[in-house]
């Protein structure tokens, strides 16, 4: 084993990633998306993700507040929606509007489910955890969709082999397991 930087263990560990978007919403019930890496599995009983969101981000604000999130998990077919939604602010922007994707009513939260992606959990934040410049919200799923088709995963990945490249921009790389 040797020490090494930051930089260099980040560039060996951190992609590839999948990648999630978040659905949160204002107080008068306008919808805002974020694009996300950071998130996971924290429990089986009962079931519960994890997101982490900087504490600049709009959408930090928006679950702070309603205390509630769709977690989305977007196919291959959404790198550009996902690229937009994780390089643009809800304060200034209607991410659905500009985007074109489809919000449907959830069964339990008001954040509205997003039609095009492959899987949409319902979550309602059961804690909050500070972790310096982010908060991980843990939800707990109230309720689980899923996409009658087969799509691949969206993946953040980076040079190494085994994926397909599917776009990007802005310093991100989109792709899926190769078939």
């Amino acid at each position: 084993m040797r020490e090494i930087s930051r930089t260099q263990v980040d560039a060996r560990w951190s992609r590839p990633e999948r990648v999630v978007l978040a659905v949160s919403v204002d107080k008068e019930g306008k919808a805002d998306i974020i694009a996300l890496g950071w998130k996971m599995k924290t429990s089986g009983v009962p079931p519960m993700v994890a997101i982490s969101v900087g504490k600049t981000r709009y959408s930090h604000k928006l679950i702070s507040e309603g205390k509630e999130f769709i977690l989305a998990v977007p196919g291959e077919d959404m790198w550009e929606e996902v690229l937009y939604c994780g390089t643009h602010s809800g304060r200034e922007v209607d991410k659905f509007k500009q985007t074109g994707l489809t919000p449907l009513p959830a069964k339990f939260v008001r954040p509205p489910v997003i039609k095009e992606c492959i899987v949409n959990l319902e979550c309602k934040v059961a804690g909050e955890l500070d972790t310096g410049d982010h908060t991980v919200f843990a939800g707990e799923i109230l309720n689980y969709w899923e996409s009658e088709d087969q799509r691949r995963n969206l993946l953040s990945i980076g040079r190494e082999s085994g994926y397909e490249f599917l776009g990007g921009g802005k310093g991100y790389r989109f792709g899926a397991i190769k078939r």
